[in-house]
C-alpha cells in the first residue's frame, strides 16, 4: 500500500479517535458554518479528518482503500494528493455555498475527499465493475451517476444526517482535478466524461431555479 495512502488513513484514524474521546477537540475542529464565517477557515480542512463514529470512519477508509490505488496507478502520487485534498476543499466550499445562512450547520467526515477519489477512479477506469451493496455488479460509471443523483435527492429531502452536499462537492473536485491532470480523458472517454457530468449540470440547474 502506498505510503501516502497509509499516512492519510492513519491521520484520519488518530484524529477521529481523539475526537471520539475529547468533545472540546471535536467541537473546535468540526465543520461549523457560524465559526467558519467568523474566520475559522481551518475547519473546512480539519473537519475532513474527524468522524461521527467508528462505523463512519471505517466505511470512509474502506472505500478509500479500494479506490485510491486506481488513482495512484493512473495519475501518480502527486495527483492523488491533489485529488484527495482538492476534493475535500471542494466539498467544504459547496457545503458553505448551500448552507451559508444556516449558522448552526455542522458536519464531519472524509466523505468529500473519499467521494472525489471514487469519482476520479470511475473517470479513469469507467469500465470497472463495482459491487452495489457488495453483491450486485454494476458498471462504475452507472454507479457514479446514480450516486450523485441520489445525493441531489438527499440534498432536497433533508431527511437524514448524511452530508450529501459535501459528497457532491467532492465528486465535482475529483472530476475537475482528474480532467485537468489528464485532459486526454476527454478524447479517450468522451461519452463517459459527458455522462458523468450530467448530475453536476442537473445540480447547478436546480440550484439556479431555486429547487434545492
Amino acid at each position: 500500500m502506498n505510503i501516502i495512502l497509509i499516512v492519510i488513513i492513519v491521520a484520519n484514524v488518530l484524529i477521529s479517535y481523539k475526537g471520539f474521546n475529547d468533545l472540546y477537540f471535536f467541537r473546535k475542529y468540526e465543520f461549523h458554518v457560524g465559526s467558519i464565517r467568523a474566520g475559522e477557515q481551518i475547519r473546512m480542512l480539519s473537519s475532513g479528518f474527524l468522524h461521527a463514529d467508528i462505523g463512519h470512519l471505517f466505511f470512509n477508509m474502506l472505500t478509500l482503500y479500494f479506490f485510491a490505488p486506481v488513482v495512484f496507478s493512473f495519475l501518480g502520487s502527486f495527483s492523488f494528493v491533489l485529488v484527495y485534498f482538492g476534493s475535500l476543499i471542494f466539498g467544504s466550499l459547496l457545503t458553505m455555498s448551500f448552507h451559508k445562512d444556516d449558522y448552526g450547520y455542522r458536519a464531519v467526515g472524509a466523505s468529500g475527499a473519499v467521494t472525489g477519489v471514487l469519482y476520479s477512479a470511475i473517470l479513469l477506469n469507467p469500465d470497472m465493475m463495482l459491487g452495489l451493496y457488495f453483491v450486485i455488479p454494476i458498471p462504475a460509471y452507472l454507479f457514479g451517476i446514480l450516486y450523485l443523483l441520489y445525493s441531489i435527492y438527499g440534498m432536497r429531502a433533508k431527511n437524514d444526517n448524511i452530508g450529501h452536499t459535501a459528497h457532491f462537492g467532492g465528486a465535482i473536485g475529483g472530476y475537475m482535478i482528474t480532467l485537468l491532470r489528464n485532459p486526454e480523458l476527454i478524447q479517450e472517454h468522451t461519452l463517459m466524461t459527458v455522462l458523468l457530468a450530467i448530475p453536476i449540470v442537473i445540480l447547478f440547474g436546480m440550484a439556479k431555479m431555486g429547487k434545492l
